[in-house]
């Protein structure tokens, strides 16, 4: 259940956030030069696989396909050995099938539009935040995997983050929080966060930033946060079968 202050207290998170991003940033690759194609390309690299992992393959694709008309003109055998050892293929393809159409209706250019980002093959709400905030400047949030945690914690919000409608409300909470002047810095701020201090199963409540405006720091329970419903175990049936044996 999220809190009716909710709202209050993570618009006090917004400066203390970006100093903390303004000197403890990494730097990767896709930051030094943030274009809707670098950061688009970094993302979809980026689901499910580690920065580490993905800094080698980044640099090499993006020498090869430097731009979106190269990705949609590349023969598809080249671009999945590019692609070859991050896995998921299906990211590889979705990305060609964006570009063609990107080529085709928007002369080659991502459009500066989260709906229309949203509409591309392989882009959903949190890829098309991050493209939209990042690479334009436009101030919508960009919902992961660690930002659920941090914001979880910080309202010590007991809903299930597996659940759809989790990300949907947290997304509602963050869209009057992200500053216009800086919403790329912000997003990237609260990710980077989850994935240096915030973590999952070691808070590092005592670098964080946020710790005064921190509920579940506050109250000694970080680690009752975030809430995730587990998997349900497959259920084994049990069958008894029959054989006729004929002479």
């Amino acid at each position: 259940m999220i809190a009716p202050n909710a709202q209050e207290r993570l618009t006090q998170i917004v400066e203390p956030l970006l100093f903390w991003y303004q000197k403890n940033k990494r730097s990767l690759p896709w930051r030094d030069q943030p274009t809707p194609y670098r950061v688009w390309v970094s993302e979809i690299m980026l689901q499910q696989t580690r920065v580490e992992a993905v800094k080698p393959y980044f640099e090499r694709f993006l020498s090869q396909l430097p731009s979106i008309q190269a990705l949609a003109s590349c023969p598809e055998d080249r671009l999945l050995k590019l692609w070859e050892g991050l896995g998921y293929y299906s990211r590889a393809r979705n990305l060609q099938k964006a570009a063609r159409l990107l080529v085709e209706q928007y002369g080659g250019q991502l459009p500066a539009d989260y709906r229309q980002l949203t509409a591309l093959p392989g882009i959903g709400d949190y890829t098309a935040g991050a493209i939209a905030s990042i690479a334009f400047g436009i101030a919508v949030p960009a919902v992961d995997g660690n930002v659920l945690r941090v914001i979880s914690r910080i309202l010590c919000c007991g809903d299930d983050i597996g659940l759809p409608q989790t990300k949907q409300s947290f997304r509602q909470l963050l869209l009057p929080v992200v500053p216009q002047h800086s919403a790329g810095d912000f997003n990237q701020a609260l990710m980077e966060l989850g994935a240096t201090v915030c973590l999952p199963s070691s808070a590092r409540c005592l670098l964080c930033p946020l710790a005064a405006l921190c509920r579940a720091h506050q109250e000694g329970c970080t680690q009752q946060y975030p809430v995730k419903a587990p998997k349900k175990a497959r259920q084994i049936q049990q069958r008894t079968l029959f054989a006729i044996l004929c002479r």
